[in-house]
């Protein structure tokens, strides 16, 4: 071997003892701006980072990368390694997640929302289903139950709803459909304009995306207990990045997720507090329905959970097995807690 290579060969060695480690970085891609209903993606990102030292992150971009009706092609493609997706946005890419955007499915609170789409979430079907997308999901984004806020003279009975264009997507659509309202699906960060201009009448929202998409600005009136149902929400990762991974890397990710929940559902139940607090300083009416329209609307909605395992079975998806997944496990849930 001549001087040069000598010296070209101990140069590699020491480039290669002192080179660090590759870093990874991930990029998520969300909507909107922070609020409650990005917090554990925030806080995933914070700690996958503090327990890798730094050498895995996750930079969270709220909407430069994507819309959000458009996450999951972003998944397929591998333009971005994470993403949060909402079902009611393309029930046709993500079927057997709309079983838990089902009206009056009975969950009473976030952690029984957690625990229906844990269970859902590790059906087979729906695992072969997000497959079609190179897509596997990393966690839940617990909903409340929606309800309204509207414009003009408050929408205080069922019969009332006939004609109402309400932003309102998934089974929640369907939900409103079947007591005659026109519902629309238009993205959340879509929903102001919608509202300001006439688009809509009223927006089924949780609290927080009232407040962060500011529909609360536009309404004078707020239904306090419909409580219809909610969307389901996951945060997805592309197949490949997460398997590409080191087991550090996904030990740190997937060893977070309980603790991001727990974070997300802690800063939620204080944003209920402040709630209450800014109806009060708009001046919004609360609309409280009598236990005689509530049993109308259930009673005119009965049938769409029928109707939705029928559509499943067509396609070749159990969507009675689904439904009973998430029944089984609300029936335990209801039992503990």
């Amino acid at each position: 071997m001549t001087k040069i290579m000598k010296r070209a060969a101990a140069s590699a060695v020491i480039f290669a003892i002192a080179a660090p480690a590759m870093a990874t970085e991930w990029n998520a891609s969300v909507w909107g701006k922070r609020r409650e209903f990005t917090e554990h993606v925030e806080k995933i990102a914070e700690l996958v980072s503090e327990k890798t030292g730094g050498s895995f992150t996750i930079n969270v971009s709220y909407g430069g990368l994507s819309k959000p009706t458009e996450n999951l092609d972003g998944i397929s493609i591998g333009a971005f390694e994470m993403a949060q997706i909402c079902a009611g946005y393309h029930e046709d890419k993500n079927p057997t997640l709309t079983a838990a955007e089902l009206p009056f499915l009975g969950v009473r609170d976030l952690r029984e929302e957690v625990a229906i789409s844990n269970a859902l979430y590790a059906h087979p079907a729906v695992k072969k289903d997000m497959e079609r997308w190179n897509a596997q999901i990393l966690m839940s984004s617990p909903m409340p139950q929606y309800n309204l806020v509207g414009r003009g003279d408050p929408r205080a009975t069922v019969d009332s709803f006939n004609g109402m264009r309400v932003r309102a997507t998934g089974g929640l659509g369907d939900a409103f459909k079947a007591v005659g309202a026109v519902p629309t699906s238009v993205a959340s960060n879509e929903a102001y304009n919608a509202m300001e201009s006439g688009v809509v009448d009223t927006v089924a929202f949780a609290p927080h995306a009232h407040l962060s998409f500011r529909t609360i600005d536009q309404a004078n009136w707020w239904t306090e207990n419909l409580n219809p149902g909610t969307v389901n929400c996951p945060v997805v990762v592309n197949i490949d990045a997460y398997n590409a991974l080191s087991d550090e890397e996904r030990a740190a990710l997937d060893g977070s997720v309980d603790e991001a929940i727990d974070y997300y559902i802690e800063t939620y139940g204080k944003l209920m507090d402040r709630w209450e607090n800014v109806l009060t300083e708009k001046n919004i009416q609360k609309v409280d329905f009598s236990d005689e329209e509530l049993a109308k609307f259930r009673e005119a909605t009965k049938g769409i959970q029928a109707d939705w395992v029928a559509k499943m079975d067509a396609q070749g998806i159990p969507g009675e097995e689904l439904l009973a997944t998430i029944e089984k496990t609300l029936e335990e849930a209801h039992k503990t807690n």
